[in-house]
């Protein structure tokens, strides 16, 4: 069973993704919040597996109890899902270098949720293709003009850094597999190569990675 915190300030949102939830016979509902200091307090209180959490609400932002949870070594287990109106937030790098396991649209399908939540509880990420290119899209022209090469990009080889570049462009394992012309299972281990490698917490990581070292054009 799959313990779910949902996070968020509407109640129509938490409404929804608790009935969502617990329409599903693998997922369980352990408990909502309306403030990210209470998500924090909720969390540390009741460790869930995935935590459904929006980037802005009151008393403390999303972003902000993000850090506090992934730091907080007691909830090294909980992986966090941030939700997001894409067209009004400008936080979404931001909470992938806080940590977070990936991203949302509010409006995404249902389906989709409930992949990420699944995806999240195996210790994966869900960067959905096209949202990550117009994240990377919108940092090009505020981002470091300097590209910031992580220290260890050197220990990779020319074709771990290949797949570093596609996964910063929000390529999932399938379609790095038909991009490189492999199995997606030789795709799968290039992939956990590239995050051993660098030390990656998850493929949320590898995309910050792959952005600030200037891989992603």
């Amino acid at each position: 069973m799959i313990r779910v915190g949902v996070a968020d300030d509407q109640r129509l949102i938490r409404m929804g993704l608790r009935v969502l939830v617990e329409s599903e016979d693998d997922l369980e509902l352990a408990w909502e919040a309306e403030t990210g200091r209470e998500a924090i307090s909720q969390a540390r209180r009741m460790p869930p597996d995935v935590i459904l959490m929006d980037i802005r609400m009151p008393d403390l932002d999303g972003i902000e109890a993000l850090r506090a949870i992934v730091a907080d070594e007691r909830l090294t287990n909980t992986r966090v899902v941030m939700l997001t109106t894409f067209e009004t937030d400008d936080y979404v790098f931001d909470a992938l270098r806080a940590g977070a396991a990936g991203f949302l649209i509010k409006d995404s399908e249902p389906a989709d949720l409930l992949r990420a939540i699944r995806l999240a509880a195996t210790g994966e990420s869900l960067l959905s293709p096209s949202v990550t290119r117009r994240v990377i899209s919108s940092l090009q022209g505020r981002g470091p003009s300097v590209p910031r090469v992580h220290r260890l990009l050197s220990s990779l080889t020319d074709r771990e850094r290949e797949v570093l570049g596609l996964i910063g462009e929000g390529y999932n394992n399938e379609e790095i597999a038909g991009r490189l012309v492999v199995s997606p299972a030789t795709a799968r281990t290039h992939v956990s190569r590239v995050m051993v490698k660098l030390g990656a917490r998850d493929r949320a990581q590898l995309v910050v990675i792959a952005y600030q070292s200037g891989l992603v054009r």
